[in-house]
């Protein structure tokens, strides 16, 4: 996946830059997710837009379907909000 296509996933499920997402609502596999992810957090260009967050699991549990953690680069996450300023390397 490229970065202007995880841009356009997150805005697609968040409807605005800076509001924070389950990582399952992306769509993808877990383990394609956690491989993407970890390479652009690796990237200081694109991991300084990147909001990545672990949220409490909610009383329901996770999505269905979906794990409520991601690991990516060895840290569990929940969630991610982009930053409106990642346009700016599109």
């Amino acid at each position: 996946m490229t970065l202007r296509e995880l841009v356009e996933r997150y805005l697609e499920q968040a409807g605005s830059f800076g509001r924070a997402i389950h990582l399952s609502e992306f769509g993808l596999p877990r383990e394609e997710l956690e491989r993407e992810l970890s390479a652009f957090e690796e990237d200081y260009q694109i991991s300084r837009f990147f909001r990545l967050t672990r949220e409490p699991e909610p009383p329901g549990g996770a999505p269905p379907g979906a794990p409520w953690l991601y690991t990516i680069n060895g840290f569990d996450y929940s969630h991610l909000a982009l930053l409106p300023e990642i346009e700016t390397i599109l």
